[in-house]
């Protein structure tokens, strides 16, 4: 019986991750091409899927972490969390952060010209969520050689990091207070 964390699944998974990939690259490079007068929406419809997407890994994250700090180091159990890690990081959540910067950029530049305080604040505050982006990579690679040296408690703190920044930035988004 064929397992999730075995190579065939992952192999799959990869190729699945690179279609999609390059489908959405497809969309936008023919959206570009086709240049249609409502481009705009187009571009910030994918922006808002891609930071759904780089979200969802960045909530999901510190939660495997938690539950991954409570696996016996060498187990089963966390081998599958190595995994699980792993995938999540290079398959959803860094292909997601490079489509919101790439069509983030180009939307504070084609709309906004960087312009406006709050367009300042929000790309400061896109800095700090990918240096959490970072600090959760980083963290995948000490797992991975079994040198976590966090508790489960440090990782449900860290579970309110990005929530906290992505609250602020759709403050600055949707409010534009400066």
């Amino acid at each position: 019986m064929e397992k999730q964390t075995d190579r065939n699944p992952g192999a799959y998974a990869r190729r699945r991750a690179h279609f999609a990939l390059a489908f959405f690259a497809l969309i936008a490079v023919g959206l570009f091409a086709w240049n249609p007068d409502n481009l705009y929406l187009w571009i910030k419809a994918l922006h808002i899927i891609a930071v759904i997407s780089w979200m969802a890994g960045l909530f999901y994250m510190p939660r495997l972490f938690i539950y991954h700090t409570d696996a016996e180091p060498g187990s089963v159990q966390s081998e599958t969390f190595k995994v699980m890690e792993r995938r999540l990081l290079r398959i959803i959540m860094t292909p997601a952060m490079m489509l919101t910067w790439i069509f983030g950029l180009y939307l504070a530049w084609s709309v906004y010209g960087f312009h406006g305080g709050w367009l300042h604040a929000k790309i400061g505050l896109v800095v700090l969520l990918t240096g959490v982006h970072i600090f959760f990579s980083r963290a995948v690679r000490a797992f991975e050689r079994d040198e976590n040296r966090r508790s489960a408690r440090y990782w449900r703190f860290m579970n309110e990091a990005p929530t906290l920044l992505m609250i602020l930035i759709v403050i600055l988004v949707v409010v534009k207070p400066f």
